[in-house]
């Protein structure tokens, strides 16, 4: 064989050899690991490792002794104010004295956040004897005497364990005053103030500890501090009512400041003060608060220094009402005259002109809605409508001039009919509308020789009912006679030429008032009666 086989040949074995199990070679981690130790898993998977348990410390394998905790310090392991205890494996904390553990455990593992903190061994009553006071401290406590007691055997503070000091009465405990409080003391005298929500009432607020062991109590009496204004309303809308509350009866002063605004008027600022001077307990102040506005009021009592503050809304009233010159017309395009001076209520202010066809008794109703329909001749009509800010100290309105006012058609008049003319004001703030109304102007549709010829008719008729009246021995006309001549000519319209009166604001008509009307007319028919209060209109203003 030669030398290049045999190469071969030995290469070929170590192959072999080395791809062979080494079994027999193995090494037994786990077996070797020591009495307190555990075999684990490496962490990269490589094979096994023995670790010593918790509490102990060492290689695992040849030896594994306990380790003890405490070694690196109580303060570091259990805690400020702890001391450590060292266990087999293990170890436990308790807390140094004058401190507890807050899990309220005789001993304990700080880990789940359990920590030593201070005993507060006041909470013992009488730790400290008769008279005594304690104060707590950190991890101790200490006692001091009483107001009225003072220490024997020793100095304040002492500890009752460990010293032989006690409190011994020398006056007493502090008197006691009502809702009162000790502000300061020299263990001889005690200076008193009253607590929060009282007043000092006249008195000493001094007590003394007298040489005889007793107290000079003080004399001070605490009340309780009310308000000096309360129970404060507006009634109303008008006048201010609060109640007084004063410990001497000496006369208060009072400002009153009332500022006012206007959602629908941004320019509008009333800001007014009052001054008021009383002893009384139940004060009444009436202001002249502006309508349709909103008013925030304070009332500062001046020598008590107190103010309390109101807020109130005064409601919408009903606008004045208009100074006319009254007329009456026969002419379809009469020109009317209003005079007016301007009021807080313009911005929400309006004239409307109504014309009311003239068919016999008739009532106006100032406060409901009315037809803008001039075509329905027997229903009074807006003719004209017109914002108050517009208009100046005095206005003239043309009545049948075919314009346009405030989207009303000022439409003629028919010739040939009797109309009334009415102007109404009208406020409107949000849902709330009041309104006023007057009679402006009557126009007749008839000619001068109509109305002489309806006189001489009504004369007439005045004349027979007297007849009849005095036939039947009668000293006095019919009630009776007069209602049914009353309606007798209403209805054939005599009654419109019989001039004008001031509307007569009533809802209903009796016998009484028909009789007198008619006894007006004979008597100015027999010349008993020159004076025009005879006469009446048909026309009722309700508002």
């Amino acid at each position: 064989m030669d030398e290049g086989h045999r190469k071969m040949i030995v290469v070929f074995l170590l192959c072999v050899i080395a791809d062979m199990p080494a079994e027999s070679n193995t090494l037994d981690v786990c077996a070797t690991c020591h009495a307190n130790a555990t075999c684990d898993d490496k962490s990269d998977g490589s094979g096994k490792v023995c670790n010593c348990k918790y509490g102990f410390v060492g290689n695992g394998r040849t030896f594994c002794q306990d380790k003890d905790e405490c070694q690196i310090g109580a303060s570091k392991i259990c805690g400020q104010h702890a001391t450590c205890h060292n266990t087999y494996s293990s170890y436990y904390c308790t807390c140094q004295h004058g401190y507890s553990p807050s899990n309220d455990m005789a001993v304990f593992i700080p880990n789940d956040g359990t920590h030593c903190q201070d005993t507060d061994e006041c909470r013992i009553t009488g730790l400290c004897g008769e008279g005594g006071q304690c104060r707590n401290l950190e991890g101790s406590f200490d006692c001091s005497c009483q107001l009225g007691y003072q220490v024997h055997n020793g100095e304040e503070p002492f500890h009752p364990h460990t010293d032989k000091a006690f409190c011994k009465a020398k006056c007493g405990p502090v008197p006691f005053l009502a809702n009162s409080e000790v502000a300061w003391h020299n263990r001889s005298v005690v200076i008193h103030r009253c607590v929060d929500g009282y007043h000092s009432w006249r008195g000493s607020n001094v007590s003394v500890c007298a040489s005889s062991g007793l107290w000079q109590k003080a004399t001070l009496r605490c009340i309780e501090i009310k308000p000096p204004i309360s129970r404060l309303f507006v009634l109303n809308e008008k006048c201010l009512h609060w109640r007084a509350e004063k410990y001497e009866e000496d006369t208060e002063v009072y400002k009153v400041t009332y500022i006012g605004s206007r959602d629908y008027q941004s320019s509008f600022h009333d800001k007014r003060k009052r001054f008021l001077s009383s002893k009384a307990d139940q004060l009444d102040l009436c202001l002249n608060l502006l309508p349709v506005t909103n008013y925030s009021i304070s009332i500062t009592a001046v020598s008590a220094r107190f103010t309390a503050t109101i807020t109130t809304n005064t409601s919408l009233p009903a606008p004045p009402a208009p100074i006319v010159y009254y007329r009456e017309f026969e002419t379809p395009v009469p020109t009317l005259r209003l005079r007016r001076s301007h009021n807080t209520l313009d911005p929400i202010s309006l004239y409307q002109v109504f014309v009311l066809p003239i068919e016999g008794i008739m009532m106006f109703d100032c406060s409901s809605p009315v037809s803008s329909n001039t075509r329905e001749s027997s229903k009074e009509y807006i003719t004209g409508q017109i914002d108050v800010r517009h208009v100046g100290t005095e206005m003239n309105f043309t009545v049948g001039d075919g314009l346009y006012y405030g989207g009303f058609l000022n439409a003629p008049l028919e010739k040939g009919r009797n109309y009334y003319i009415i102007l109404r004001a009208v406020s409107q703030w949000k849902t709330a509308l009041k309104s006023s109304c007057v009679l402006w102007a009557k126009v007749r549709g008839t000619s001068y020789i109509l109305r002489v010829s309806s006189l001489s008719a009504a004369a007439s008729i005045g004349l027979v009912a007297l007849a009849i009246a005095f036939q039947e021995d009668m000293t006095l006309l019919s009630a009776d006679v007069l209602y049914f001549f009353y309606f007798f000519i209403s209805m054939t319209k005599f009654n419109d030429t019989l001039g004008f009166l001031p509307v007569h604001s009533v809802n209903n008509y009796n016998k009484a008032f028909f009789s007198n009307y008619w006894m007006y007319i004979v008597q100015y028919v027999l010349g008993t009666r020159s004076d025009p209060l005879w006469r009446a209109d048909h026309l009722l203003i309700r508002h």
